[in-house]
């Protein structure tokens, strides 16, 4: 690589340096734990500790230089058979590729002087029970990882990618001035059509005095043909160089694009290093496996996506490889298998992520999901296993008793999925009791241009990602099946239901009836469902936006999108759309597709209603579903926040005294979020003190109302008006 470093300072130098010196040592480290004694490997190691140690004597940073030296003696001792470096051994030169990272990115080292003495002087190449047990790997990679450069100081690119983004830039330089000869061309248009007029103005004027017309009608026969050879000669022109503008500017974009990708293997050491830290943490046998290393990824995405794949890694050692005893006694091999592979796919990025271990348990599941009040016995019971898995993704859920450094906190699977959304790509979870567990992520490839459907919904514009889309047809209204409120058409001789999209969105819905339906076909991790539009408007490359931060997190949408044209529109999210559909069923609110708009308004409203008290939530549920609202309930504040999190809703009304977060804490929750803020909360509370109602109005309470308010009417009041709508029901 080719690269300007005349600004850069000496220590910025020597932090460039060390990342990509950091990076070989602790892969080089992992693979001599596999293959000990390697001469080629303790040779790179070696010559890596010195290329170090010299340029960190350079810029005078003396604990590096003591850190190098000391693990360059240890590789150099190795290399003679003085000694063998063993697990033991490259836990403690792992710690000094920590140590060297670190060093060279704090701004005050001299602060680290007695962390670096105790690791010279700590016999590092021995490899003995003196040796300090591994730490638990944190959730964010170190600058030895291989970590994505921040966008504040150097994005690295090949050579020959800048050399061909500058090509292209210089052709369309010189293709930008070709505008001034069309310009030219236009102007002479211009004057001919001027002087072509000026001639039928003659002739008319002859014509009216009754003067012979032959002749200046001649010339104006000659004046407009030679008119349509200069717009003839014009366009094809202009032709010219509109097709050689649109091809000069896609290989423009894609240079350009080509520029911000990095091979999916920059931060495969730090996976590596994960994987192998934590099964000698918790005394695991793991054979780790990267695949498609070379794979192009967006560097902002591979920036993204390198804390959940550390997370799902971490799961697949903690809770899915057994112990090798464990495994010997199912006929296993002692070492478990995890496997990484990255590839693209239909226009995205995929990721997959596979383990050989224990598997998910379905009993054990569904026996959390009733045990968290998450849903029913019954219900759990029904629960296909693609439905059942997607409970691990909710947030705060775990399938550990107990808390532990690595694992029992729930937030792995749910830093997942964030990323996913937030990344407008999807994640899937198999997993085979007793043979292992799969995770597979669909990202798209780039995150600024990407190849969407383009529709309308109640007049507005709206895009999804072309990958997303199973299928677009249009079917005859007559072809639309009702069974117990819900609608479905035939698709490949089965039923699939469908639900309108401005319902969704809480957009008016279309008042007169339809001949025929336009259905977006979708697939979820249940099966399809069809979504019903306005009208298809084409397929198209869009330019994807980011929202205003200050907008928060707008629901059902991902971000906002230009056209080729420039036209502006609002791209879906899809997951997030899909599971307000699920809603909106559970709820029985699908109304008909020819639903009048006027009777959507209170239909697309969703309540949750948090109450411990069953009688208590029956009561509200059935008063709010009476007026029209779905209503979704919960059992305490923490099923609360959980669902308020991932779900859509229009207010919450909650008790106050609940067991695990009451609803004061809720209501904190809510209005100290971002996204849900300005979502209305009414409490609802047997305490009756002035104190109470304040201590309530303070929290950001909307309302706060009494348990016997809600029987005349109360209730319905204060959901209206919180709602800006008409009280009468």
């Amino acid at each position: 690589m080719n690269r300007d470093l005349s600004s850069f300072s000496m220590r910025e130098l020597f932090l460039t340096e060390s990342e990509t010196q950091c990076r070989l040592l602790s892969d080089g480290l992992v693979a001599l734990e596999i293959r000990p004694g390697d001469p080629s490997l303790l040779e790179s190691l070696m010559r890596a500790a010195h290329s170090l140690k010299g340029a960190a004597r350079i810029i005078e940073l003396e604990g590096a230089v003591s850190v190098a030296h000391a693990m360059e003696d240890a590789f150099v001792s190795a290399q003679k058979g003085e000694i063998a470096l063993g697990s033991a051994a490259i836990d403690r030169l792992l710690h000094g590729v920590d140590l060297l990272s670190r060093l060279a990115s704090v701004e005050s080292p001299d602060e680290m002087k007695e962390e670096v003495a105790a690791f010279v002087t700590g016999s590092a190449v021995q490899d003995n029970a003196s040796a300090p047990p591994v730490a638990a790997p944190a959730a964010e990679p170190s600058a030895a990882s291989g970590k994505v450069e921040d966008d504040s100081r150097s994005l690295r690119v090949a050579a020959e990618s800048l050399d061909q983004l500058l090509g292209s830039a210089g052709e369309s330089l010189v293709a930008s001035r070709r505008i001034r000869n069309f310009s030219s061309d236009f102007w002479r248009l211009h004057s001919h059509q001027r002087k072509t007029a000026a001639l039928l103005e003659g002739a008319i004027a002859s014509a009216s005095a009754g003067e012979d017309v032959s002749s200046p009608l001649r010339q104006l026969q000659t004046m407009i043909e030679s008119g349509d050879r200069i717009v003839l000669a014009g366009l094809a022109d202009f032709e010219r160089f509109e097709r050689n503008s649109s091809q000069l500017s896609q290989r423009l974009y894609g240079q350009a694009l080509a520029c911000r990708m990095r091979p999916f293997g920059a931060i495969a050491s730090s996976l590596r290093r994960a994987a192998r830290d934590t099964a000698r943490r918790l005394g695991r046998e793991v054979t780790f496996e990267i695949r498609g290393e070379g794979t192009d990824v967006d560097r902002d995405l591979l920036e993204k996506i390198e804390s959940p794949l550390l997370h799902l890694i971490r799961n697949a050692i903690d809770h899915g490889i057994e112990s090798p005893g464990e495994r010997a006694a199912s006929g296993k091999p002692a070492a478990g298998r995890i496997t990484i592979e990255a590839s693209h796919s239909a226009g995205f990025l995929v990721i997959r992520v596979s383990d050989d271990g224990r598997g998910v348990d379905p009993a054990d599941l569904r026996a959390r999901v009733v045990t968290r009040g998450l849903t029913d016995a019954g219900t759990a019971e029904k629960l296909a296993g693609g439905e059942l898995l997607e409970f691990l993704f909710l947030p705060g859920f775990s399938l550990r008793s107990e808390v532990t450094e690595i694992s029992g906190r729930g937030v792995g699977l749910d830093v997942v999925q964030s990323m996913v959304r937030e990344s407008r790509g999807m994640v899937r979870i198999s997993s085979d009791p007793g043979q292992g567990t799969s995770f597979v992520l669909q990202l798209p490839i780039s995150l600024s241009v990407m190849k969407a459907l383009i529709f309308e919904i109640a007049g507005e514009p709206y895009a999804i990602p072309l990958a997303r889309v199973d299928r677009v047809m249009s079917v005859p209204t007559a072809d639309i099946e009702s069974i117990e409120g819900a609608q479905y058409v035939n698709v490949d001789q089965s039923r699939v239901g469908i639900v309108d999209g401005a319902l969704v969105l809480a957009r008016p819905l279309q008042n007169e009836p339809r001949e025929h339906v336009d259905i977006l076909l979708l697939s979820s991790g249940e099966g399809r469902f069809g979504i019903v539009v306005s009208r298809f408007l084409g397929e198209g490359e869009i330019v994807v936006q980011p929202l205003d931060k200050r907008l928060g997190r707008v629901r059902d949408i991902a971000a906002a999108a230009l056209t080729e044209d420039g036209s502006s529109m609002l791209l879906l999210d899809v997951e997030e759309f899909i599971l307000s559909v699920r809603r909106l069923a559970a709820g029985g609110q699908l109304h008909g597709i020819t639903a009048k708009s006027s009777e959507a308004g209170k239909a697309a409203r969703q309540i949750l209603v948090v109450d411990d008290s069953l009688t208590v939530r029956e009561l509200e549920r059935k008063l709010l579903s009476s007026l029209g609202y779905a209503v979704e309930v919960a059992v305490d504040g923490m099923d609360a926040w959980n669902a308020a999190r991932t779900g859509r809703f229009a207010a919450v009304v909650t008790d106050v005294d609940m067991p695990r977060m009451d609803g004061i804490e809720l209501t904190r929750l809510i209005k100290n979020d971002a996204r849900l803020r300005d979502t209305p909360v009414i409490i609802v509370s047997y305490k009756d003190r002035e104190e109470d109602r304040l201590r309530g109005l303070d929290a950001g309470a909307d309302y706060y109302l009494t348990k016997g308010s809600f029987q005349d009417e109360g209730l319905a009041r204060a959901v209206a008006d919180v709602l800006g709508e008409d009280p009468t029901p």
